[in-house]
């Protein structure tokens, strides 16, 4: 059962990683494009979100963190990411 979890974790971290680079990738584009700051604040959220995805599954696969302390990781990058995608929106007049 645990091989089938850390499998599971393993795939839909990927998956994150894959999909939060993308949203984030085409944000840093979009500001490059239009220089608008708030495009930028999103790209910025939107890599916090997915690094806290990122590094909460390396904690837990790799450097051997229990699951309890790689959620409290991935709870607080996206807990910041999503204050800056806020905080993107609010600028954005």
């Amino acid at each position: 059962m645990s091989m089938m979890v850390d499998t599971a974790i393993i795939v839909l971290k990927t998956i994150i990683l894959l999909l939060g680079s993308g949203v984030t990738l085409i944000a840093l584009r979009a500001f490059r494009r239009t220089g608008e700051p708030a495009l930028r604040a999103l790209a910025v959220g939107f890599g916090t979100i997915t690094l806290g995805a990122f590094l909460a599954g390396v904690a837990h696969q790799f450097v051997g963190l229990s699951l309890k302390q790689g959620i409290v990781i991935n709870s607080l990058l996206v807990a910041m990411g999503l204050a800056v995608i806020l905080y993107s929106l609010y600028i954005q007049r």
